[in-house]
């Protein structure tokens, strides 16, 4: 047996972070003095209902079913008085007919805000018609029914699925009734229980994925619509009537098994937070997949009621605003509060509002690898620190260790087009300062995420430094974490 001293645990290193930022001396003093503005967060702003916006060249976007299934699920709601959010991010390089469109849209900064299902938070009339609606159940159930996991009437967790079934009604006991009958009978029909075992393959992996959580604690539904562009995956799924039944199965598989994972009691999580990928989102031309999104679409708005908590769309292209504004007056108030757009400049901004970076996949602008073994050394329990770069300054980051220790860390800058460098400096006055990484200007097509460790051997300090020198705002991520010293 090994002697417990050979591995001892690892020493109480203390480290000291600060960050500073310095004008790029290189850049002329005018575009220094015309400097923009900080980085603004524009995901409280809305889209009110407005006339139609003239239509753009591309093919009529009110008949892309297969980038608007999400928007259009919670229509059937009825209406709320709530204002509504929606984050408009247009074209980066609008034309001028673009760009007044744009400027034309309403907003505001108000968003959706889910209710408590705590019975004592409820108003007296909700309370009400929550006993009455129990009552009708009762009287109605002859035997044992779930739904969801949930045995109903057997414990508080019912109160949560029945105000789901109230709000999505307005809380209208008899209409609610309807619906959640009309659910119960479609969820025998259709087999629910025996569907959750199915093998229905894995091809729909990239397609639509569950990864981490929003800040405040939803589980993240990521749909990749441009997936549907690879045309061996397009034929295999959506060729045939009996293909897109499958898909259809496989769709209401993965919703079932992801509800299941929630937490129904009073309090807990019990809605999913929704990320829409519009880039290269198929046109529609696809007839295939209309008729597929339309189906699910229908099966969800009368089966799955209040289950969504915010609903992101992000890389969408301009046009996609004009299919917005578009069916909006066909909205609730309630369904268009939980919208927020997003263009490709700004949606890692988008959602690093709603989702903590080392929450959000790589591919979307964070740090989580968690699908993977390459990144060994992190996960998504390490936090991150976010450092917004202005234009034209440099921003370095210190971090000072005191004990002896090995430093591991990554970081990233969303686009790149900075230079990055990093170095430690010993504080011994005749120590030599190391050159980890030297200057590098890093293009958009470099690695997303660098990754790098230092064996600290001299007390110190390590410096990462990234030069922005565009007139571009930009976003600094990084993390770091320390390991034992070993000879």
């Amino acid at each position: 047996m090994a002697d417990s001293d050979s591995n001892p645990p690892p020493p109480p290193v203390t480290v000291t972070v600060t960050h500073s930022e310095t004008a790029n001396p290189d850049v002329p003093a005018l575009a220094l003095a015309t400097e923009a503005e900080p980085l603004r967060d524009n995901t409280a702003k809305d889209l009110p209902p407005s006339p139609p916006l003239p239509q753009p060249e591309q093919p009529a976007p009110e008949e892309d079913t297969s980038a608007s299934e999400a928007v259009q699920a919670d229509t059937c709601q009825p209406e709320q008085e709530k204002d509504v959010v929606a984050v408009a991010e247009q074209n980066p390089n609008p034309t001028p007919q673009e760009q007044e469109r744009s400027d034309k849209l309403p907003q505001n900064r108000v968003s959706f805000k889910e209710e408590s299902n705590r019975v004592s938070d409820l108003s007296d009339s909700e309370k009400a018609s929550l006993e009455e609606f129990k009552k009708l159940l009762a009287d109605s159930i002859k035997e044992d029914v779930s739904i969801w996991g949930v045995p109903l009437l057997k414990d508080e967790r019912t109160d949560v699925i029945l105000l789901k079934f109230l709000r999505a009604r307005d809380f209208k006991v008899k209409d609610a009734f309807a619906m959640i009958n009309n659910t119960l009978r479609w969820r025998k029909d259709f087999n629910i229980d025996a569907l959750l075992d199915d093998d229905l393959g894995d091809d729909m992996d990239k397609v639509v994925f569950m990864h981490g959580h929003s800040r405040e604690g939803h589980p993240v539904c990521y749909n990749v619509y441009g997936e549907f562009q690879n045309k061996d995956l397009y034929d295999k799924t959506f060729s045939t009537e009996e293909k897109r039944n499958n898909f259809l199965r496989w769709r209401i598989q993965f919703l079932e098994r992801s509800i299941r994972k929630l937490d129904f009691t009073p309090g807990g999580i019990n809605t999913i937070f929704q990320v829409n990928d519009l880039k290269n989102s198929p046109g529609p031309a696809k007839r295939e997949l209309r008729l597929a999104t339309k189906q699910a679409l229908q099966l969800l708005q009368d089966n799955y009621p209040e289950f969504v908590a915010k609903q992101v769309f992000i890389n969408a292209p301009w046009w996609y605003l004009a299919f917005y504004t578009m069916i909006s007056p066909f909205m609730t108030q309630r369904t268009k509060s939980k919208l927020v757009f997003a263009g490709p400049s700004r949606s890692p901004d988008i959602l690093f509002k709603y989702i903590s970076p080392e929450q959000v996949p790589i591919q979307y602008g964070g740090l989580s690898v968690d699908f993977c073994d390459c990144n060994p050394d992190f996960s998504m329990s390490d936090p991150v620190t976010e450092i917004p770069l202005k234009p034209t300054t440099k921003q370095t980051v210190e971090i000072a260790i005191y004990e002896k220790c090995i430093i591991v860390w990554e970081l990233r800058v969303v686009g790149w087009e900075v230079s990055y460098s990093a170095e430690f400096k010993p504080d011994a006055k005749d120590g030599y300062a190391v050159i980890i990484q030297k200057a590098t200007k890093m293009s958009p097509t470099d690695e997303p995420v660098v990754s790098n460790s230092f064996k600290v051997s001299d007390l110190g300090k390590l410096l990462l430094t990234i030069d922005n020198s565009t007139l571009k705002k930009k976003r600094l991520l990084y993390r770091f974490k320390i390991k034992p010293y070993s000879d």
